[in-house]
């Protein structure tokens, strides 16, 4: 199990996620769309959303 919040990548925002590792990345592009307006999540994005993943 990990965990993620969003506002280590996006400050300011308190959106936090825990999950495997793939159903974070699915929750965080959903999030992405809906809060932040991202039509397409680049892979830089995914990467720091990776490293800033900690064990729950």
């Amino acid at each position: 199990m990990k965990a993620f919040r969003c506002g280590d990548v996006v400050p300011g925002c308190a959106r936090a996620f825990t999950g495997t590792e793939d159903e974070i990345l699915a929750e965080v592009a959903r999030h992405a769309q809906a809060d932040h307006g991202l039509t397409e999540v680049p892979a830089e994005l995914v990467e720091r959303v990776r490293g800033a993943m900690v064990v729950a």
